[in-house]
């Protein structure tokens, strides 16, 4: 009972944070920073990685520690000659490529060394392919080694984020056959996403075993690191390519949508009334629609036998459940009756037993998921860690004026392109964090009063590969304090991010800072700790309010106060996640470049 009223009050104390209007109109587009492949001047992490976050401070899973990458020359985009061992030696990894390109040779499997780039990459493809599946079966054999829930927990989500790795990478080699349909074809820009995916899944069944102190279980798979480098060498190679190509789209968009949207479907994504008055399916606790449970309708959407758009409209309400929409659910669009009236919430926790990954209120797997005009909470409470409102790894996924509040780990951005606008965000540590390539614009987000001693971090991204196209860009945004902190501003350090891996990525422009961010702006990943500090790509840019001064912000050569308009366009919607190419079929208003 004592339970129930406390997350009662936990809800009324999100509902209660200031929602302003204020929020600025602009635009925004990103890039990517990746040196050129292999480029010499990339400094190596740290030999070792930082102890676990004391309780004292700020905690979450410690970042690991990747060895450093090696700087053979690029391969061309030409003819060449030249036998395995000469192309696996210019990759990062050439001893992990060599070895599994000898072995296909021991098992009688004809290889003809390419004569192209792209022919090099579909092999390394097709060989990460068969690891990936390897090691998934091998994930799924130790399912009769759980004795325990908390062993439970971390097989589960390792099982279904290898099976997601095997899925991208084989979406990646039929989009790079050459004999490819159009609707199969990828772009060098989806296959170095769905590239990143797959690796930053390997990454997060790590991260889910230590959470619940059973890494030991998981380890035969999760310390064997030739998966991840076979897939570093795809992502090298191909980065390549994505050198001689520009995907950033400035055009006018209103009029553009893909040839997968038809015309009714349009109509739908462009008018969120037309969405409520026409949709497939209706969520009300009143009895008046087809379910009472959100989730019940996501199921009964995941049978239907084509996946174009699914409207489900879900009225106004509390509904106290968690929800997940499946890997291969997509075109899901979820609309409320707004902010404060149609919300989601749940209290799963780390401390309950849930893997971080498996905390979230709500989960978002399927490609191009929409949510419009809903909030989302974890009341799990400051005193239960990591506990996420709102995970997604939708590819091409979009948040519409949505509420996303919790305490630490709020918003898990895990992987994928994802866009977020006119959005309320609220937390205290780490509360935005992952390694997806996702803009937030025209957003709110709120620093809330953390537990005493503890300080307040915004954003922990998890790029942890020099050439993976992922990172948080915040535009024509606020960043404020909340409520609950504005009293006590002085008692508590608030910081704009901090690395979660070694190539963090995060750049904040044309946003309104205030002053309950620190001086220094930024901050190691633990105090004193020089980790990643040389690899990280902080960069803020014409930012504005009491706190965006960059004059006493940290000395690191990983920050960056931008004064180039040319760098600061690699961070827009255009650059970082090609929104020009998809993002008008949402209906959903933007700005592609500055």
């Amino acid at each position: 009972m004592l339970r129930g009223i406390f997350h009662i009050c936990l809800l009324a104390s999100f509902l209660l944070l200031p929602f302003s209007s204020a929020v600025h109109d602009s635009g925004f587009t990103g890039g990517t920073d990746a040196p050129p492949p292999w480029d010499h001047n990339v400094s190596p992490p740290p030999e070792t990685a930082p102890s676990p976050t004391p309780t004292s401070s700020p905690s979450t899973t410690s970042p690991p520690s990747p060895g450093p990458v090696a700087a053979p020359s690029p391969i061309n985009n030409g003819s060449v000659s030249g036998d395995m061992t000469w192309w696996c030696n210019k990759t990062p990894h050439a001893e992990t490529c060599n070895y599994y390109f000898r072995k296909s040779s021991q098992n009688n499997i004809n290889l003809r060394p390419p004569r192209f780039r792209s022919e090099f990459l579909r092999m390394l493809v097709k060989v990460a392919l068969d690891q990936a599946v390897i090691t998934h079966s091998q994930t799924v054999k130790f399912g009769s080694s759980c004795t325990n829930n908390q062993r439970k927990a971390a097989w589960s989500d390792c099982v279904n984020l290898f099976q997601n790795t095997v899925a991208q990478l084989n979406r990646t080699l039929k989009g790079l056959n050459p004999a490819a349909s159009s609707d199969v074809k990828c772009t060098d820009f989806d296959a170095q996403t769905w590239l990143s995916t797959a690796q930053t899944n390997i990454e997060t069944c790590r991260s889910g075993s230590e959470d619940l102190n059973v890494s030991d279980f998981v380890m035969p798979v999760i310390s064997n690191k030739n998966l991840s480098d076979l897939i570093g060498n795809c992502l090298a190679v191909n980065g390549v390519l994505m050198k001689q190509h520009d995907h950033t789209t400035t055009a006018n968009h209103k009029e553009y949508f893909p040839s997968w949207v038809s015309r009714h479907e349009r109509r739908l994504l462009v008018s969120a009334s037309l969405a409520k008055s026409s949709p497939h399916l209706v969520v009300a606790q009143d009895r008046s629609g087809h379910f009472r449970s959100i989730q019940a309708a996501i199921n009964f959407a995941a049978r239907r036998r084509f996946k174009s758009r699914f409207v489900i409209y879900v009225k106004k309400g509390v509904y106290r459940e968690n929800i997940d929409v499946g890997n291969d659910n997509h075109n899901i669009m979820l609309v409320g009756d707004g902010e404060r009236k149609t919300i989601i919430t749940s209290g799963r926790s780390v401390q309950h037993g849930y893997t971080t990954y498996n905390s979230a209120t709500g989960g978002f797997g399927g490609q191009r998921f929409v949510a419009k005009d809903m909030t989302f909470i974890n009341t799990a409470g400051p005193l239960r860690g990591q506990a996420v409102a709102v995970r997604s790894s939708s590819d091409l996924s979009v948040f519409y004026r949505v509420g996303i509040h919790g305490f630490q780990d709020t918003l898990y951005i895990h992987s994928q392109r994802q866009f977020f606008r006119e959005c309320y965000i609220s937390g205290t540590i780490d509360f935005i964090f992952g390694n997806a390539a996702v803009v937030f614009q025209n957003c709110m987000i709120l620093v809330r009063r953390p537990l005493h001693g503890q300080a307040n971090i915004i954003t922990a991204q998890g790029r942890g590969d020099p050439f993976q196209n992922t990172g948080i860009t915040i535009h024509s945004s606020r960043i404020i304090a909340a409520s609950d902190l504005k009293p006590v501003l002085r008692a508590y350090k608030t910081y704009l991010g901090r690395p979660w891996q070694a190539y963090s990525r995060v750049t904040i422009m044309k946003t309104y800072i205030d002053n309950s961010i620190s001086p220094l702006g930024w901050s190691p990943w633990l105090r004193g700790s020089n980790f990643a500090l040389n690899t990280v790509f902080y960069g803020e840019y014409k930012n504005f309010g009491p706190g965006s001064s960059t004059r006493w912000r940290v000395r690191w050569k990983g920050f960056h106060a931008i004064t180039s308009t040319a760098v600061a366009s690699r961070f827009t919607v255009g650059s970082l996640i090609a929104g020009g190419s998809w993002l008008p079929a949402t209906g959903v208003p933007f700005k592609s470049g500055l």
